[in-house]
């Protein structure tokens, strides 16, 4: 998920729910005969939701229905559009392989993910080595987290990764380049303790 997606979904949910927050408060304090607030449209426990004029108000003028038309149709087209963006699949769950023969074999990018995080956590420092694999099946790239030892030179560590797991990864698949995002971070360790 970029990073704009996840700053969109995060105001938007935050949105929503103080709008739910206060709009169910205000009822819920409403039907408890509690006072209404002054911005609240209804006073007490046995008000209606809409009344008569309230309902038939717009109803003469030629401009009124388009208008709310429009604007719940784009409102449900936003709606579509987050809903999209949040569901859809991100991880590659296969790499095509070029076998030379014209036919081309696919390999599952789990299995891919596994063998290079398995060769990452392998490296000397590395703690931990997380992999997913992002891109089209025919141009797949990598995103990789590895967590560092406290000891560790994290340009030694991002050459080691590269000249091994990158590169073994890049050629058993038969790729013309494995494009890869590599996030590094340090172990966090207490202090030592001197006698």
């Amino acid at each position: 998920m970029s990073a704009v997606l996840r700053t969109v979904n995060r105001v938007l949910t935050a949105l929503a729910g103080l709008v739910l927050l206060a709009l169910g408060g205000a009822v819920l304090a409403v039907g408890c005969d509690a006072p209404a607030p002054s911005w609240w449209v209804h006073q007490g426990p046995h008000d209606v939701l809409l009344s008569n004029a309230e309902r038939t108000r717009w109803r003469e003028a030629g401009w009124w229905w388009p208008v709310v038309i429009a604007g719940l149709a784009v409102l449900l087209l936003l709606a579509l559009w987050w809903l999209v963006a949040v569901v859809r699949r991100r991880r590659l769950t296969e790499v095509l392989v070029d076998t030379g023969d014209g036919e081309g074999a696919t390999l599952r990018g789990r299995a891919l993910e596994d063998v290079v995080a398995g060769e990452a956590d392998r490296v000397d420092g590395v703690e931990r080595a997380g992999v997913r694999l992002t891109g089209r099946r025919d141009a797949p790239a990598a995103r990789v987290r590895l967590l560092l030892a406290p000891h560790v030179d994290p340009g030694t560590a991002l050459h080691d990764l590269t000249t091994r797991a990158l590169s073994h990864a890049r050629d058993s698949a038969n790729l013309a380049s494995l494009p890869a995002e590599v996030q590094l971070r340090g172990v966090k360790h207490g202090a030592e303790r001197v006698n």
